[in-house]
């Protein structure tokens, strides 16, 4: 296998497992709200948008819960493009909203 194919195919079987860990996290809120962005977004991240990803996805459900919500602030080290992108996702998602 060439490296440039080596790399796609690891970066697919990465956004595979980011796509799996949205979904089953524990928390039946905060899979809503990862699983349903990564569905909808994840081919189109990069790679450092997936490390970041994978960051946020160590974090607490009700921790990353509390942040979606507003209910308490983001810590810096996950206020990232990355997450502003989760929330937008789910304010234009939901009609309310806009």
């Amino acid at each position: 296998m060439s490296a440039p194919s080596q790399v796609l195919t690891d970066l697919d079987a990465r956004r595979r497992r980011v796509k799996f860990r949205s979904w089953h996290r524990g928390m039946l809120e905060t899979d809503l709200l990862l699983g349903r962005f990564a569905d909808a977004e994840i081919e189109k991240l990069s790679e450092s948008e997936l490390d970041d990803f994978e960051a946020l996805l160590e974090a607490l459900d009700r921790d990353v819960f509390a942040w979606m919500t507003g209910e308490t602030p983001i810590p810096q080290v996950y206020d990232t493009l990355l997450f502003r992108k989760i929330v937008a996702f789910h304010a234009k998602a939901d009609p309310s909203r806009l």
